[in-house]
């Protein structure tokens, strides 16, 4: 009796295996038959569109064509015109990517697909990917702002007005610009920031204006401590003798009288110059017994 059941068992398993086996089949089948039939209606709108299709292709390939040309014309426009390597690579690249998608969508119209479904979906997610990157964005236009309008270039010491950063500008990216202060330290900022504030473009011109502030006591001669001052300024290191010494009283102080001399330096030697002035005043002021007044305080103690 036993022996019935298990060969029972085992016809029963078989049955359902070959089932199983015949679902799996007939799944197969149905898929493949599927895809058949996709693939038939692929090819029966194929042989329905072969005119557009060939139009669309000799279409994109004359159009690619004629966009090397133009992008060939346009750099070598730009090399003539000598304008920045970066902002000319930008604008080609931004030209030859527009014109490209351009010539896709004209030849996809072509063939007869509805593009005007895909370019609402394409606008809709620019405007998403704009929202969610437009720090990014402010730094890109920014960067093209600089690079186009030039209000510093590489080399430049500017001091940026709204965080007080100063140094020389060692790169101009699309998104930072980047400095290296006066001692030393690398500084980035983002261009969003430096094209939406004011600064201050140091070494734009060939020379600076050097101002030194000094105070003299009040029974001084005043006709020396001028010659002495004017002579002094003139052997200062990177002193620009074509221009003018400024030399004139600026406040009667308590403890004195305060006075300014102003003179122009090449730019490269500004703070030598500044330096130079103010150690050789002092030097010349001890040897011609002027005095220089500074606050005093008497204390009695009793």
């Amino acid at each position: 009796m036993l022996l019935i059941g298990d060969l029972y068992n085992m016809a029963a398993d078989t049955a359902t295996t070959e089932s199983v086996v015949g679902d799996a089949v007939k799944e197969a089948t149905d898929q493949v038959s599927i895809v058949g039939q996709y693939i038939q209606k692929l090819t029966d709108w194929c042989m329905s569109k072969l005119g557009s299709i060939v139009v669309a292709v000799i279409f994109m390939v004359v159009c690619f064509k004629l966009v090397k040309l133009l992008l060939r014309i346009l750099r070598k426009s730009f090399e003539r015109s000598k304008l920045d390597p970066s902002v000319a690579g930008f604008f080609i690249s931004a030209v030859k990517i527009v014109l490209n998608v351009l010539i896709v969508l004209t030849a996809a119209s072509i063939v007869g697909f509805q593009i005007t479904s895909f370019i609402t979906i394409l606008g809709t997610a620019g405007v998403t990917l704009g929202l969610a990157l437009q720090g990014s964005l402010s730094n890109l236009a920014g960067g093209l702002l600089i690079l186009i309008l030039k209000p510093f270039r590489v080399g430049d010491y500017i001091v940026e007005n709204n965080t007080h950063c100063e140094g020389t500008v060692v790169s101009i990216d699309i998104f930072y610009t980047r400095l290296i202060t006066f001692d030393n330290k690398s500084v980035v900022i983002p261009n969003g920031n430096i094209s939406n504030t004011s600064l201050v473009n140091v070494t734009e011109h060939d020379m600076r204006r050097v101002d030194i502030p000094f105070s003299v006591a009040y029974d001084s001669d005043m006709e020396k401590v001028k010659r002495v001052t004017i002579e002094t300024i003139k052997d200062v290191d990177g002193y620009l003798p074509d221009e003018q010494i400024l030399f004139y009283i600026d406040e009667f102080a308590d403890s004195g009288i305060n006075m300014y001399v102003k003179f122009y330096a090449t730019i490269e030697k500004f703070f030598d110059a500044k330096w130079d002035a103010m150690w050789k005043l002092k030097k010349a002021f001890d040897e011609n017994d002027i005095e220089i007044p500074f606050n005093q305080m008497d204390v009695h103690m009793k």
